[in-house]
């Protein structure tokens, strides 16, 4: 598997873990803070953008091998 796309998944595997504690550990707070849903979502933008560059980057060095 490509380094890249390993380490991306281990991100985001990283980042759905601490969405979770912190989910768990919130207790009777209903909601989210602006600030909290500000960061989550620049966060999954990030994962999006590492995700389509991998993915960028795969399928051109896959078609160059095969040209």
């Amino acid at each position: 598997m490509n380094e890249f796309l390993t380490t991306t998944l281990t991100v985001l595997g990283a980042l759905t873990g601490r969405i979770r504690a912190g989910a768990a550990n919130r207790g009777t707070d209903d909601g989210a803070s602006t600030l909290e849903l500000v960061i989550l979502v620049l966060g999954l933008i990030t994962v999006a953008t590492l995700l389509v560059a991998t993915l960028t980057a795969a399928v051109k060095s896959r078609t160059d091998q095969i040209s």
